[in-house]
């Protein structure tokens, strides 16, 4: 949905409709958060299959995913639209180019605070994961070394 949105958007942004370009940059916003969002949980599906093997039973585990998935980027949507829907809007008005339009956030410190910062939190988070999932599997690696010499003595 992210890439049929991003590739409609200049086109529909040709309209001049604000309530369609507010909707527009909405949508867009909304799956790029949700995608990002939805890297983040395949790092924790990543970390509970390899470091928590064994009793790691999450009662309705896709449901939570699910929720998380979708939910966190339509709170901080909502917010966004909450605190004023004017904040989306059409970037460019360039008369001779009428393609050149694409709605999006319009004000720097909301596109700084509800995308940026959002997809560092979700970078920093993956980083994590991914650097205890190398040392788990690191420690695996010498404990099975070491059995293998002493067997091999």
């Amino acid at each position: 949905m992210l890439n049929m949105v991003f590739l409609i958007n200049s086109w529909l942004s040709s309209f001049n409709r604000p309530g369609l370009c507010i909707t527009v940059a909405v949508l867009l916003h909304y799956f790029l958060l949700a995608a990002f969002t939805w890297m983040c949980l395949e790092s924790v599906h990543f970390y509970l299959a390899l470091v928590k093997v064994f009793n790691v039973y999450v009662p309705k585990y896709i449901l939570k995913c699910c929720i998380a998935g979708w939910g966190i980027p339509a709170v901080v949507i909502t917010i966004v639209l909450i605190i004023n829907k004017d904040f989306y809007g059409n970037g460019s008005h360039s008369e001779s180019n009428p393609f050149s339009n694409f709605c999006w956030i319009q004000e720097n410190i909301v596109f700084y605070i509800s995308v940026v910062a959002y997809v560092f939190l979700i970078f920093l988070m993956n980083t994590a994961m991914f650097t205890t999932v190398l040392l788990q599997i690191h420690s695996v690696k010498s404990r099975t070394q070491k059995r293998s010499r002493f067997w091999k003595r």
